[in-house]
């Protein structure tokens, strides 16, 4: 029979060894053993404009034949919109807290607009139809690593393309019908905040991130949607999930 101080002591030595081997950080991959690594990305789109109006923009539209296609505007707004982004990512080590990396993506994620008329009946929603391809570039800074959390920030800018849009496509339509559409390409900057979690095989980095767009955005047009804009700028956020 085994004596209990015998037992506590083989109790303790085993409790130090798996506290001991709990407290080893997990590899991660190797991603962070790597000046250069990939990995992918899932995630989640919120956007809306933020719309400069033109000086004149309450007042009723007039075809080119003189008819009165609107009454007088009362409100423009945009709704936040939802939608979803899958991408690829690219990294590369410049110290062991500074790190620049790419990370192209699909976005799909139409943009609305909201607008209420003197006359009620006219009153519509109008969806920018948008699939992206966007290209970011960034800076990443992170802390010190503790066991197996990391956090970071990071800043830079990016490029969006749009992918099969038809500039043309309400061409033969009355104004009343016509489309708001978005320019083809366009650069904004961004901002955002994250951690990367480190387990056996792979490294999985939680983010949040804000960005603008410069410049304008819409595509001028003479109907009653385009007219009473001057100036769009798309605010986006994005809650991602990347993989390496």
């Amino acid at each position: 029979m085994i004596k209990p101080k015998y037992l506590l002591a083989i109790l303790m030595l085993f409790a130090g060894n798996c506290l001991l081997a709990q407290s080893v950080p997990s590899w991660g991959g190797g991603a962070d053993q790597k000046d250069l690594s990939f990995g992918f990305s899932f995630s989640y789109v919120s956007n809306y404009f933020k719309i400069d109006k033109s000086p004149n923009w309450r007042a009723p539209f007039f075809d080119t034949d003189g008819t009165q296609v609107t009454s007088p505007l009362k409100t423009i707004s945009s709704p936040n919109s939802q939608g979803f982004a899958v991408g690829f990512l690219a990294r590369y080590r410049l110290t062991d807290h500074l790190e620049t990396r790419v990370a192209p993506s699909f976005v799909f994620a139409d943009r609305t607009l909201s607008y209420t008329f003197e006359d009620p009946s006219q009153n519509t929603l109008k969806t920018v139809q948008a699939t992206t391809l966007d290209v970011p570039l960034s800076l990443k800074l992170k802390s010190d690593r503790i066991g197996d959390f990391r956090a970071y920030v990071l800043g830079g800018i990016k490029y969006s393309q749009s992918i099969g849009s038809k500039a043309n496509i309400d061409a033969n339509t009355a104004p009343i019908d016509k489309h708001v559409k978005n320019i083809s390409g366009y650069a904004s900057y961004e901002a955002g905040l994250g951690c990367d979690i480190y387990f056996e095989f792979f490294k999985l980095s939680p983010e949040i991130k804000l960005s603008n767009s410069l410049g304008n955005v819409l595509m001028h047009e003479n109907h009653p949607y385009s007219a009473p804009i001057d100036k769009l700028s798309l605010h986006t956020l994005m809650f991602s999930l990347y993989f390496e």
